[in-house]
């Protein structure tokens, strides 16, 4: 191992790369520390990129995807850089054990890596090929055990193929950027690989035309036209269904019951809910966490199959008239700071208007 690179975790070997003859050529005039970043081991940017241009031109097939490490900043933010760095390391070794027998591994920037497969290159191998990449803790959705603390990662991919789904390199960027955003706006921690009869009209700017301004003018727009909870509650929904793509919308009354805005769910009582939401803000992709504080409440989750839940308090200064909660069933999503503010601001609407007209359901 080369001193300087990648401290306390593997790197690339000569070995490795020098079996495909782009890097092999590479090497010949280049020392091997030159071509791979001095953090995470993997390729540099420059080279996987001329190692996907070198395969277009020689008329290799592969399938290309860009790896995007969800919540990467609240790591750094709240456990700090040194952590940062640590997972972006643990995250490529498991990279580069993943992709050995298949393909090169590339560090695109940031918490971005290019990942080259140059065997799976039809839908249903990738898609076999990322289900196992996403499961069993092999590379996705896993605490990755540091020195100080063992966050949990997870990562949103979008995947194209060369020459079926695009003959060039930027029209194969293309697609890779429109199924990356799409797999963002699915609520992250996943794998999107293109289709040409899912994804062939989608547009970035369509994807990304609500804007955190026009979301709250929106909400702001609806709740006010509406008369009464009920019909404010439920063009709230059509709102955040909309923009946060959630699949319903849960107001929980000062009472502690649940009730379903769409009307698929009962009514139920969820007396121990308080006991979770000591902040004004709770998300989490593991319910299972809530057992032992709300077994009441975590007993209404299991029973409707949800896993990724986002609740935030429905509040003005002390006084609380419930809860709004977006819950997602069999989906560990991860839920980001601009999706968890605008379901605050939707509850400070909802707070506001239950204190002045007492219509709280």
């Amino acid at each position: 191992m080369i001193s300087g690179v990648k401290y306390g975790y593997c790197m690339y070997k000569e070995e490795q790369l020098s079996k495909y003859p782009y890097f092999k050529k590479v090497l010949e005039s280049k020392e091997l520390n030159g071509v791979l970043d001095s953090l995470t081991g993997v390729v540099l940017r420059p080279y996987i990129i001329g190692f996907i241009n070198y395969l277009i031109e020689t008329g290799t097939p592969f399938s290309v995807a860009m790896l995007d490490l969800d919540n990467f900043k609240f790591i750094n933010d709240n456990y700090g850089h040194k952590v940062g760095d640590g997972v972006l390391s643990a995250v490529s070794d498991d990279l580069i054990s993943y992709y050995d027998d298949c393909g090169v591994v590339g560090r695109f920037g940031g918490d971005e890596f290019i990942l080259v497969n140059l065997r799976d290159v039809e839908y249903a191998d990738i898609k076999i090929f990322f289900q196992t990449m996403y499961s069993n803790y092999n590379v996705m959705r896993k605490n990755i055990k540091l020195e100080t603390c063992n966050p949990f990662i997870t990562g949103t991919i979008g995947c194209a193929s060369f020459p079926h789904d695009a003959d060039n390199y930027d029209e194969l960027f293309q697609l890779i950027d429109k199924t990356l955003y799409r797999g963002k706006t699915k609520g992250r921690n996943c794998y999107i690989i293109y289709l040409e009869s899912k994804h062939k009209n989608l547009q970035i700017r369509e994807l990304a035309k609500h804007g955190m301004y026009e979301s709250l003018h929106n909400l702001v727009d609806r709740f006010e036209i509406r008369d009464n909870t009920v019909d404010k509650l439920r063009d709230m929904y059509n709102v955040l269904e909309e923009v946060l793509r959630i699949t319903n919308l849960y107001y929980v009354d000062s009472k502690n019951v649940v009730h379903d805005i769409m009307g698929k769910v009962d009514e139920v009582p969820v007396s121990d809910i308080s006991a979770v939401m000591t902040t004004d803000m709770f998300n989490t992709n593991s319910v299972d966490i809530i057992n032992d504080l709300s077994p009441e409440f975590y007993g209404f989750l299991k029973k409707n199959e949800i896993e990724a839940l986002l609740i935030v308090r429905i509040r003005v200064n002390h006084d609380i008239y419930g809860y709004l909660m977006c819950a997602e069933p069999r989906s560990l999503r991860i839920w980001q700071e601009d999706e968890a503010a605008l379901l605050f601001f939707a509850a400070r609407l909802l707070a506001s208007y239950i204190r002045e007209t007492g219509d709280g359901l």
